[in-house]
């Protein structure tokens, strides 16, 4: 029961639940790793000290893929300002031929995930309108989380 309360009381403070701050969620606690690196405790075994943030879409098999390769050329001119980010320990790009999505995952540690929640996730915003005004593209979506090696 306790586990329900702390995971609902995360959901509700939306990606703010994920980002370490000087006053974490009652029940959410820092832990090192070795002594180096901060972790984040969501609860006992669940640490993290990586965020995400997912853009995500549908695209169409039409016209020998075009949608698909629209969505390429936007990714391609923000990958750079991506990998630039404070913080960012990877930029990925998923794609599955078969239900069709297009995801573009950037992930920067916890710590720094904060600052670019606060600028807007730029540039999510230019991203998402070049890439919903791309024939053949629907279902465009936005979602943030941790994500941690086993």
């Amino acid at each position: 029961m306790k586990f329900l309360f702390v995971a609902l009381a995360l959901l509700a403070t939306a990606t703010n639940a994920f980002v370490p701050t000087r006053a974490l969620p009652r029940g959410v606690s820092r832990v090192t790793r070795g002594g180096a690196v901060n972790m984040v405790e969501i609860t006992k075994g669940v640490n993290f000290d990586t965020v995400a943030r997912e853009w995500r879409m549908k695209w169409s098999p039409d016209d020998d893929k075009a949608s698909l390769q629209e969505i390429q050329k936007v990714v391609d001119d923000v990958t750079g300002t991506l990998k630039g980010l404070d913080g960012v320990k990877d930029v990925q790009r998923i794609v599955c031929g078969g239900c069709l999505d297009y995801k573009l995952v950037t992930s920067l540690d916890a710590d720094k995930f904060g600052q670019w929640e606060e600028a807007g996730f730029a540039p999510e915003d230019e991203f998402l309108t070049k890439v919903k005004a791309i024939p053949g593209v629907s279902l465009v979506e936005t979602q943030t989380f941790t994500i941690m090696p086993l």
